[in-house]
């Protein structure tokens, strides 16, 4: 068990002690443990007693320097800024983001750097892979390859060891060190960040380059050459005859027997390539590639084919994103009908915004579905509506829709198209609210039965929808017609203190979204069940388990034109949001269509993120005409905002869609 440590001061003196026993130490722990910190710290010390200490970054997906998707060497230069910094000296190309997958290439890699340094202090810097069979085996694999004499296990305090036993085994000295308290892991979208940027940063003193693939060998796992778009983007390593890295690059195009990339001069030329995985995605992150599949054999001309008109293009980006206490996910990508599903966690609850192509979703999540927010009544933002209706066929409480003047009138037009003679008490119920200005139009729908206008309230500040929890706020933009957008802003989030679960022995489930949510009602009376069968008062719960947080708001925005009146009611909208998504159809080249249509451009949507200073920024609604050259539209974006969040094209997972 990790022994508390006072200070930083008295880790990096504890591994200054290690390394003047052991010249070659490998720090290890899990992801946001400090590993990085404790090294540079350690070097520092060093540097000031006059002795060089060098770095082995062996983290491939977010190295502590060099670029990602290597394994660097490099040795602490105090003249550098800020105190000093690891100067890089050379790389080994792996082409990979995945230590994991990949460990025997990584430990290779270090094999051979490591070989390259024959005297002083080393440091090892391991990725933060601690679980399953790759990590026991690259913990051994990286112990061998760099002849580390001694481990460092920096973890949080209490958090177990996976691998004591396989440390045990290897039969060297173990410093155990605990993480200090404000230690982190950053999080995969904004890690994702960090190595975009720091694979930007290596590229920028790359220059576009040709290279005729005749007599060079390819190794790793590169795509088939009969699929050229596959290579688009890739990460490549340049290697000489020796099998010496000269470079990273960035794959633009294979054409035939030409591959041209963007990377920094090798000097010498190339005689291998190696590609795994590692790709820029068309978001503008690097990430990593889906495995290649060949496309699907067409029908026969006698067999009628399935309409693609709704399907989004088949690698476009489909958004997921996590926020406190929900999951934000764009159901149809990028470029397929807007519809953003809010999974709220551990509430089996859903909220809709716009109502877009539903193919992908179960009828069980409309059963949870509780509120559906529609920006306007275009077909492709309110015809999943008729899969709804569908869906709520049976004793399902009324769905709540929000949405601009004239939405009770559309809905009600849909469901009067259908004969609803056999529904009989399962007739699907809603209840339609139209913003009116500073006032709620209210409207009760049931299947089979005539619309009813019910009593309007007022509206105060934009505020549509408030219950204990979060709460709603619409704002109306011109689209030729009038179009709503939302913003979804949660109260005070409540945390659960993971120390006091681990130190009682309860394991996390349902039971806790059922402690959040008797809080957030203020409803301390009763108590609940606990996983080992037992019961506790919720108040008493409630002060051992839950902290509270600020909420990160979330804003939805699409179909608008690109007005100053517009501009200025979304920006004090988003003000300051965590994330914002929002529509940006065109390229500033296609200026004209946009205004013409009421829509926006890639310019104007970074824009606008900027202004309002969002933390995230999620554009979709793009044009399809736009689907074979979407890395136009992201750089246009990150030209005026960098901070995209992190949409790498994986599909959402089962349980967004359920």
């Amino acid at each position: 068990m990790p022994s508390p440590m006072p200070s930083d001061s008295t880790h990096e003196a504890a591994l200054l002690e290690l390394l003047a026993r052991h010249s070659r130490v490998l720090l290890t722990g899990p992801p946001g443990s400090g590993k990085t910190t404790l090294a540079r710290s350690a070097a520092a010390a060093l540097a000031r007693q006059g002795q060089a200490c060098r770095c082995l970054a062996a983290d491939p997906g977010l190295p502590g320097f060099g670029p990602p998707g290597a394994v660097s060497l490099g040795r602490w230069d105090s003249t550098l800024e800020k105190g000093g910094d690891w100067r890089l000296e050379t790389i080994a190309a792996l082409a990979t983001l995945d230590s994991a997958r990949f460990r025997l290439p990584l430990a290779e890699a270090v094999r051979g750097l490591a070989e390259r340094i024959e005297a002083g202090p080393l440091l090892i810097d391991a990725p933060g892979v601690e679980r399953g069979i790759g990590g026991a085996e690259l913990l051994a694999a990286l112990i061998s390859a760099s002849s580390a004499g001694a481990v460092v296990r920096l973890a949080p305090e209490n958090a177990p060891d996976p691998y004591a036993q396989e440390r045990a085994a290897l039969g060297l000295e173990v410093l155990t060190l605990t993480a200090a308290p404000e230690a982190r892991h950053p999080g995969r979208q904004l890690r994702t960040q960090r190595r975009t940027e720091a694979w930007d940063a290596y590229l920028a003193a790359a220059t576009a380059q040709e290279i005729d693939l005749a007599g060079l060998a390819i190794v790793g796992t590169p795509p088939p050459r009969d699929a050229p778009h596959a290579w688009d983007g890739r990460q490549v390593g340049l290697l000489d005859a020796t099998g010496r890295t000269l470079a990273l690059g960035e794959l633009l195009a294979l054409e035939g027997e030409r591959l041209k990339l963007l990377a920094p001069p090798p000097g010498d030329a190339p005689r291998t390539l190696v590609l795994r995985d590692a790709r820029r995605h068309a978001d503008g992150h690097l990430g990593t590639a889906r495995p290649y599949r060949p496309p699907r054999a067409t029908a026969p001309d006698d067999e009628p084919a399935l309409s693609s008109a709704l399907q989004p293009p088949q690698h476009a980006p489909r958004p997921t994103l996590r926020l406190d206490g929900l999951r934000a996910t764009l159901v149809n990508g990028v470029f397929g009908d807007p519809l953003l599903h809010l999974r709220l966690r551990h509430r089996k609850r859903s909220l809709l915004f716009d109502l877009g192509d539903p193919g992908r979703l179960s009828a069980r999540l409309a059963h949870q579905v509780s509120d559906v927010f529609i920006s306007h009544a275009h077909f492709d933002h309110i015809g999943g509506f008729l899969w709804l209706l569908r869906s709520r066929i049976g004793e399902y409480t009324p769905c709540r829709c929000y949405g601009p003047p004239g939405l009770a009138g559309h809905l009600d037009g849909l469901m009067r198209g259908i004969l609803w003679d056999r529904v009989e008490e399962k007739a699907p119920r809603f209840e339609v609210f139209e913003l009116h200005g500073e006032r709620l139009a209210h409207y009760r729908l049931v299947a089979g039965e005539p619309m009813k206008a019910l009593s309007p309230r007022e509206v105060d500040a934009g505020v549509i929808h408030a219950e204990p929890g979060f709460r709603v706020r619409a704002i109306t933009l011109d689209h030729g017609t009038p179009v709503l957008a939302f913003a979804y802003e949660p109260e005070t989030q409540l945390k659960v203190r993971k120390e006091g679960l681990e130190a009682h022995g309860w394991a996390p489930g349902p039971w806790l979204g059922e402690l959040k949510q008797r809080k957030l009602e203020r409803d301390d009376a009763g108590d609940i069940a606990l996983p080992d069968g037992s019961r506790r008062p919720v108040a008493e719960l409630a002060e051992l388990l839950l902290f509270s947080q600020p909420g990160q708001r979330l804003v939805y925005a699409t179909d608008f034109g690109d007005t100053p009146e517009n501009r200025e009611r979304l920006q004090r909208l988003a003000q300051g949001a965590e994330v914002l998504f929002c529509e940006a159809s065109f390229r500033e080249d296609q200026a004209e269509q946009a205004r013409r249509t009421g829509h926006l451009t890639a310019r104007a949507c970074g824009e606008i993120a900027a202004a309002a200073e969002v933390g995230q920024l999620v554009p979709f609604h793009f044009s399809r005409r736009h689907a074979e050259d979407v890395r136009a539209l992201y750089a246009e974006i990150r030209r005026h905002f960098p901070r995209l969040a992190a949409t790498p094209g994986s599909e959402p997972d089962s349980e967004a869609l359920d």
